[in-house]
């Protein structure tokens, strides 16, 4: 290969890794041309499958800032650039691998932390971003669902308080003025009362002064009387 074009196809890997979210190293020995085919028709939009050399993979990963990969990098290679879901991708790879065991996992990198197979195994037994997506958003409508019951609930209480209270005025217009007319009769029967007592009270003080004075004038009648009388018979003996 030609300098000019080693340095050419060393700085489209380079662009490869730096575009893609994360890079799968898969080992195709055994693999025919037509299945490789599926490889990528599987992955769609998710990742690029691209085999490349193995020495120009190790200095596209130097120039990329990539470390780890020398071990990797060994046999028939060919990387998945993966620019979509990345659990996604995970998932073709793995489940491509089952059906071809020409398929060989070897590791990979995401975020910029090396990955291993069994990493990558466990990548792909994750939920996808759309099912995430889709509880994520499941739990917000609920959690949504239960401030709109409990901020409709006080208003409902008020609603059904406020008709109990209608119903009841209905059958008893005196709740609405709160009692307020019955109040002034309940306090007005004891003043009654007292009136009527004073007035019965009356004649019976009036009876017992009577009744004081009378001694006092049967005692004046009898000190009159019992003074005259001798005189009376004073006057018989004159005579």
């Amino acid at each position: 290969m030609a300098r000019a074009d080693k340095q050419a196809a060393v700085a489209e890997i380079v662009e490869s890794f730096n575009d893609a979210a994360g890079a799968v190293l898969t080992e195709y020995r055994g693999l025919t041309v037509k299945e490789l085919q599926d490889l990528r028709r599987s992955l769609g939009e998710n990742a690029d499958y691209a085999v490349v050399k193995n020495t120009l993979a190790k200095l596209a990963a130097t120039e990329a800032g990539i470390s780890g990969f020398d071990d990797l990098l060994t046999g028939p290679t060919a990387i998945a650039f993966i620019k979509g879901d990345v659990v996604e991708a995970a998932k073709g790879l793995r489940d491509f691998a089952k059906a071809n065991p020409a398929l060989v996992i070897k590791g990979g990198i995401l975020d910029g932390k090396q990955l291993d197979a069994k990493e990558i195994a466990t990548l792909a037994s994750l939920e996808s971003r759309e099912v995430l997506l889709a509880k994520l958003a499941g739990a917000m409508l609920a959690s949504l669902s239960q401030a709109v019951y409990l901020l409709n609930a006080p208003l409902a209480q008020a609603a059904r308080l406020a008709g109990a209270l209608q119903a009841k005025a209905e059958q008893d217009p005196s709740i609405l003025a709160g009692g307020a007319g019955e109040a002034p009769a309940a306090e007005a029967e004891p003043e009654a009362a007292a009136d009527e007592q004073t007035t019965e009270d009356a004649p019976e003080v009036e009876a017992a002064a009577d009744t004081d004075e009378a001694p006092e004038s049967i005692e004046s009648t009898d000190s009159t009387d019992s003074t005259e009388a001798p005189a009376a018979e004073d006057a018989s003996t004159e005579a």
